[in-house]
């Protein structure tokens, strides 16, 4: 009977636990995660702080119990993998309440270590500093707001989480101020579109400061590297996520040019007994092939299948990575799959634009708002590179057409002819994914 280990109990490394079980109801599994709390989902994290999510234990999608009921998986929290013995097909296990150490074999391992908040040197971090990036720290950001009650917050960085979090709490009533180091904020989208979602956020009160960076922290004054001094009782840290790389380069494992592991099409690392998932892994760019990380919910569940249908004889092979992700800013929605101008640009390809400015659904409905959809395309094969869409409602399911749009093959001439839903509260005649279809022709 084959045995699998799986290190990390979040979204990989319990997706694949399940997945393992799926394919092969014999199977060994045991799942090692250092924190207390598995299978929760981080994404949800920011809502529960601002209220949003009413019930913090709703984001808890599965707990030890019921994977060893449910599943036959036995799951270790406060368990940590400090050492992988590959040559004996080993692992050495600390128990984190006791101390105690001990060995457990494998004929698998399965690598989902995650990534871990990126916390800068700076003079003067004390006990209103915060990162978010696991259930624990949550937990500690609200009790930290019960039991302070801070007034004004200065979240540093403008990537998913830093946004997401501006927002909730500005729900909860503080005042709110963005910092962040770059020209222009989320990075991933265009700087036309972010500058958009700069305005809506300066509209509801979120004060945003870009090219600058906390240099000093001096009790609840914050020296930024422009030379000014913002006032804040809680300060959350949102600037990047480090890849959780160390048992892995300690075991001899590659680690690529984007700082994840090296895996191969169906997620096997140097080792072939050892795979790795996840936000951790490297994988490929979907159109360059170019080594790619995108530590996201999606590519994560996805890895997790494929490792778990190579372990159980019914291979297959990854295929690369878009990106395609979304967010929401108060009344706006962002999303992106593919390219940026940016990336196209430091790539040399050769590209154009087509940008489509109207309506998500009939003007003459009450309901709409207005869309801004941007598709990025190589002028001489007709390539799809890149989408990005900004506005009040229907962005999802633009990206969503478009991501699925590259992945099929279809080129910027193909996108005319779908046939996509319309009635007057969905969309219009010419939806505007086929506006950008018209509007290539040459």
């Amino acid at each position: 009977m084959k045995k699998v280990i799986i290190v990390g109990a979040v979204g990989g490394g319990a997706t694949a636990a399940s997945q393992l079980r799926y394919y092969d109801k014999e199977m060994e599994i045991t799942v090692y995660d250092r924190d207390t709390t598995m299978s929760y989902a981080a994404c949800g994290t920011p809502y529960v702080i601002g209220g949003v999510i009413e019930e913090e234990s709703s984001i808890i999608m599965a707990t030890p119990e019921q994977f060893q009921d449910k599943r036959n998986i036995d799951v270790l929290l406060e368990h940590e993998i400090i050492e992988i013995r590959r040559s004996q097909k080993q692992v050495l296990v600390r128990n984190l309440a006791t101390g105690k150490e001990f060995t457990d074999s494998y004929d698998a391992l399965i690598l989902s270590p995650g990534g871990s908040a990126i916390m800068p040197e700076i003079d003067g971090m004390d006990g209103h500093v915060f990162s978010l990036r696991s259930y624990a720290d949550m937990q500690a950001i609200q009790s930290f707001i019960a039991r302070e009650k801070p007034s004004h917050c200065v979240v540093s960085g403008a990537g998913f989480i830093g946004l997401e979090m501006a927002e909730n709490l500005s729900h909860l009533g503080l005042e709110v101020a963005i910092v962040h180091k770059s020209a222009s904020i989320l990075s991933i989208l265009d700087e036309d579109l972010s500058k958009i979602l700069q305005k809506e956020l300066l509209s509801h009160g979120i004060d945003v400061y870009t090219d600058a960076v906390i240099d000093k922290i001096n009790g609840n004054t914050l020296h930024l590297s422009n030379g000014k001094k913002l006032e804040s009782d809680l300060v959350i840290m949102s600037i990047g996520l480090k890849p959780n790389t160390s048992l892995a380069e300690q075991a001899g494992l590659s680690i690529g040019v984007t700082g994840g592991i090296q895996t191969n099409d169906f997620m096997q690392t140097d080792d072939p007994f050892i795979y790795a998932i996840g936000d951790a892994t490297e994988n490929d760019d979907f159109i360059t092939g170019d080594p790619k990380r995108v530590p996201l919910a999606v590519p994560a569940h996805r890895q997790a299948f494929i490792a778990a249908r190579h372990i159980t004889g019914n291979p297959i092979a990854k295929k690369g990575l878009l990106g395609t992700s979304i967010l929401k800013v108060f009344d706006l929605d962002a999303a992106m799959t593919g390219l940026t101008e940016t990336q196209i640009k430091e790539k040399g390809l050769l590209a154009k634009t087509v940008v489509h400015i109207g309506n998500s659904n009939a003007g003459y409905y009450p309901d709409h708002s207005k869309l801004t959809l941007k598709v990025h395309y190589n002028p001489e094969t007709r390539q799809l590179l890149g989408a990005q869409c900004i506005g009040g409602k229907g962005v999802d399911k633009r990206i969503d057409v478009l991501a699925t749009a590259i992945y099929g093959g279809l080129t910027i001439d193909d996108l005319q002819a779908l046939e996509l839903c319309y009635a007057p509260p969905f969309s219009s005649p010419k939806d505007p994914v086929n506006m950008i279809g018209y509007k290539a022709i040459e």
